[in-house]
């Protein structure tokens, strides 16, 4: 506590460099970060009722995200392949 007042009081965040705005909380790579996070968060989530609230064997939790990410892939690819077709070059 003493040592944060003393910082205060002596001014010496004043030597003390901004953070870059490409590190800033407000940034698109910090923002990309968090959404990462609260994803993982949900997956981590989602594998807890599996496997501890269905009484789904970890393997099985394992297997369905994988299936589901390969679903996802698969719709997305198809999006996009959609688009390039629709878009004018």
């Amino acid at each position: 506590k003493a040592a944060f007042i003393n910082f205060i009081n002596d001014e010496e965040w004043k030597s003390i460099e901004p953070v870059s705005s490409w590190f800033g909380p407000s940034s698109f790579l910090m923002s990309s970060m968090s959404a990462l996070f609260k994803l993982s968060m949900w997956i981590r989530h989602g594998h807890g009722y599996l496997t501890e609230n269905l009484g789904i064997p970890v393997w099985g939790s394992y297997a369905v995200f994988g299936l589901a990410t390969l679903f996802l892939g698969m719709v997305l690819g198809l999006v996009s392949e959609t688009l390039v077709t629709l878009l004018p070059s």
